[in-house]
């Protein structure tokens, strides 16, 4: 694995940005909400197919929300369409679903740069294995707390580059000790309103649970309440699963009506101390094979 503050300069990217595919790790920054009426304003725009980014006409960030069913897991597609050669994302892509996802991208003409992952999941293996096999020069993205292996490890702060949008890394730990949100840019030119992809850090009205993989209730509440609630009211929030048919959320829905991080802190503790769920039936065959990220290490010679 190479670290990632070692390969910024080594990483192909598109022509159009001047900048690394990486940047330099910041201290995360929050705009402030927009007035009521100019977020109401832009509420058309959900449904359509790309999002504007600010004043340039020409910079289009593309978005498909794409659902696996047996794990009820949502993987997201982002692509600078306004750059020649249309670079794309992939976050948290499900094995089963690696074909459906690849013909996606290859009929719209992307050209798929990362695929990442929001954490280490439990519930379903990452795709990110068979990706890289179909698709080569794809790189895998992973937290180094994460402690999985990647072709990339990020940390809180860091940019991630795809033409001339970005995603920022949040280190939004609790569910897993490497929970990371990756949450569009907030200057002028990157998509508005902002988007963050919050893995189980924060599901829709609910949030992931707290007791494995070096989970803490009291370090989830802090994580959301300081990394996700404080981004501006209208960001839409996107899980990595839903079981009840939602598929977006805002902060401002969250903050308001989410059963469990609207309570004190105490209260929550208690709420996931009692969740009595039972153990994830794909754990022992998902968190291994997630451990290697989508970077498999060849056969040993006999």
């Amino acid at each position: 694995m190479v670290p990632l503050r070692l390969c910024r300069q080594l990483i192909p990217h598109s022509a159009a940005a001047s900048r690394p595919p990486f940047a330099p790790a910041a201290a995360a920054s929050c705009s402030s909400p927009r007035p009521i009426s100019r977020r109401l304003r832009s509420l058309p725009a959900l449904a359509m197919a790309a999002y504007g980014t600010g004043a340039s006409a020409d910079r289009r960030l593309l978005f498909r929300q794409l659902f696996e069913k047996e794990s009820s897991t949502y993987t997201y597609l982002l692509a600078d369409v306004g750059d020649p050669d249309k670079p794309a994302v992939l976050i948290d892509p499900v094995d089963r679903t690696v074909d459906r996802d690849l013909n996606l991208i290859k009929e719209l003409g992307l050209k798929l740069i990362y695929a990442m992952n929001t954490h280490v999941h439990a519930d379903h293996v990452t795709g990110t294995g068979l990706i890289k096999t179909k698709l080569p020069g794809t790189k895998s993205v992973i937290s180094k707390a994460s402690g999985a292996k990647a072709d990339h490890s990020v940390e809180h702060g860091d940019k991630i580059y795809f033409g001339n949008l970005f995603l920022e890394v949040r280190a939004t730990p609790g569910h897993t000790a490497g929970c990371v949100t990756y949450v569009t840019g907030d200057s002028h030119d990157q998509p508005s309103p902002r988007m963050a992809f919050t893995g189980d850090a924060l599901i829709i009205r609910a949030c992931g649970r707290t007791d494995f993989q070096g989970g803490s209730s009291d370090q989830l509440y802090q994580s959301v309440h300081s990394q996700i609630f404080t981004l501006p009211k209208d960001t839409l929030l996107y899980p990595s699963h839903d079981y009840k048919g939602f598929t977006v959320t805002t902060v401002e829905e969250e903050v308001a009506y989410n059963a469990r991080l609207t309570k004190d802190k105490e209260t929550f503790k208690t709420i996931m101390d009692n969740l009595n769920l039972s153990y994830p039936k794909m754990i022992d065959i998902a968190v291994p094979a997630n451990m290697v990220c989508g970077i498999q290490d060849p056969p040993s010679k006999v």
